[in-house]
């Protein structure tokens, strides 16, 4: 066996056990989404077991095409609603408005003028060392 006869097989085989493993986290996707499904009356969830212990692969492609848009609610709705991030950064159109800002801060007596050169020299890109 040569170089090249060896990678070709050791690429085979690499790509087979990449199928197989996606297929049996495919199937056990299925069984378990089917097992979750509580509107699907068990007959039917035994019909659904038979047909993917006899043809796994087409079973499990079958199952996403007739029962898909169901198992994404169902995963989106075990989920739950997606939190919002309690702090966003408020995004500044200009240097200036920042400067704006921290001037008004300095007014207010929030800030020190050390603290407002800061933000000035940040708001402009330059390095402050003061």
């Amino acid at each position: 066996m040569d170089f090249w006869q060896w990678l070709g097989t050791w690429f085979w085989w690499i790509f087979d056990t990449f199928v197989w493993i996606a297929g049996l986290i495919l199937l056990f996707w299925v069984v378990l989404d089917l097992f979750r499904d509580r509107k699907l009356a068990g007959i039917w969830k035994a019909v659904w077991l038979i047909f993917l212990l006899f043809v796994p692969v087409i079973g499990s492609l079958f199952y996403l095409l007739v029962r898909g848009r169901g198992m994404g609610e169902r995963w989106a709705e075990r989920r739950g609603p997606v939190p919002e991030k309690d702090w966003k950064p408020a995004a500044s159109a200009t240097p200036a408005d920042d400067i704006l800002r921290a001037k008004e801060l300095l007014d207010a007596g929030t800030i020190t003028q050390g603290e407002f050169d800061a933000l000035k020299s940040k708001a402009l890109g330059r390095q402050y060392f003061g």
